[in-house]
């Protein structure tokens, strides 16, 4: 819709095909239906949360950095705010006003809406003539891909736009699922279906090496384990194939091991004669005491006053080191975004243009480009739209 309305006020002639009954579907359900618009940062702060590609959006962010997205918002009509992490959402909390705004700046534009579905591309000396529908043909000499990616299939991202970047001669790279919750094969996860954790840090190991870390929320899940801090680890997990993946979880952050030892003992001296499965009410939620209790290895029978030293710093080291061991990523239907797609090697950074084609132009998603959670994202959406848009002729 971005790139459709900043070609159309150029003064081109521009149509924009969408099968949808409903334009902007997939935006209408981002940030759990309040659209996390962007991240009110600087463009080098969104390049440090591109984990590949990074260098081939330098131009477009600097060209349509955040800020300039907060401005055309506010200008058509919709107030934002600033929240934890510099996310930008309106204050109206719907995403539906974001949606809105962009219709009527297509309205105002003058791009004709036609709800029909791109089939192929017209391709002639190695230049864009038309896009064949189904329902007839459209003759153009600039077409723009913005189709998305693979993730939330039910709003109408199917992959059509790989197959047609694929049609007209350009490389795929692997498409797989980003910013996705992940399954886990301890069956203690779907005994704590459900719970959440705040204020926890959660680390995730490649082969043992360290990926990443980041304090934030949690949840258990019946499957293994969702939420802000598990969507943002998923994308640094880049081939569940090739290696091995883990999540650590420090349930006390704010404490080292030898002030949570402090910590615990305190608690043991208060209920020295309880049974252990009993004295870590202070310590952790309900429904995970049990998992502690038996990961511990120390009998939930025993008394607290006769747990040994090695026993108690054993239980500190969980507490800091809580496993999860991963064994995949759920599917695309449930991923926010779609890490690969059109290879950015034959892309042309500055104006979003096909190396291959010319006349052809890619946006968003459907590009081998995926962020980190927090807006960054849809700024990859507005900032390669906004290029493409002022590239055509």
């Amino acid at each position: 819709m971005l790139c459709a309305a900043v070609a159309a006020q150029r003064g081109l002639d521009v149509v924009l095909l969408e099968p949808n009954r409903m334009l902007g579907r997939k935006l209408r359900i981002t940030g759990k239906g309040r659209c996390n618009v962007t991240n009110a940062c600087e463009p080098k702060t969104v390049l440090e949360h591109i984990p590949t590609g990074g260098k081939f959006l330098y131009s477009a962010l600097n060209r349509f950095p955040p800020s300039e997205v907060m401005d055309l918002f506010e200008s058509l009509g919709v107030p934002l705010k600033v929240e934890r992490g510099n996310r930008v959402f309106p204050v109206s909390d719907q995403a539906g006003d974001v949606a809105g705004a962009l219709i009527r700046n297509l309205e105002r534009a003058g791009v004709r809406v036609l709800r029909q579905t791109a089939k192929k591309l017209k391709i002639a000396d190695g230049e864009v003539t038309g896009v064949e529908t189904d329902t007839g043909e459209i003759t153009c000499r600039n077409a723009a891909i913005c189709t998305g990616g693979l993730s939330y299939p039910a709003t109408g991202s199917t992959g059509d736009g790989h197959r047609l970047a694929k049609e007209a001669g350009h490389a795929i790279v692997p498409c797989r699922p980003s910013l996705v919750p992940l399954e886990s094969p301890d069956g203690y996860c779907a005994e704590m279906q459900g719970f959440s954790l705040k204020n926890v840090t959660l680390t995730a190991y490649e082969d043992d090496r360290r990926i990443y870390r980041e304090l934030g929320e949690m949840m258990f899940t019946h499957f293994g384990v969702t939420g802000p801090l598990v969507l943002s680890a998923s994308a640094h997990m880049r081939d569940m194939d090739g290696h091995s993946y883990r999540l650590e979880i420090d349930l006390k952050p704010g404490l080292e091991e030898e002030k949570l030892d402090a910590r615990i003992l305190r608690d043991f001296e208060e209920q020295k004669n309880k049974e252990f499965k009993n004295a870590l009410g202070g310590l952790a939620g309900r429904m995970m005491i049990p998992v502690l209790v038996r990961l511990s290895g120390i009998d939930p029978d025993t008394k607290v006053h006769s747990i040994t030293r090695e026993q108690r710093l054993g239980l500190v080291r969980l507490f800091k080191h809580f496993p999860v061991c991963v064994s995949g990523k759920r599917p695309f239907a449930e991923a926010i975004v779609t890490a690969g797609g059109v290879s950015l090697n034959e892309v042309n950074p500055r104006t979003m243009e096909s190396k291959l084609v010319q006349g052809l132009y890619f946006a968003g998603e459907v590009l081998d480009l995926d962020a980190y959670t927090g807006g960054f994202n849809l700024q990859i959406a507005w900032s390669t739209g906004y290029v493409a848009g002022n590239a055509m002729n």
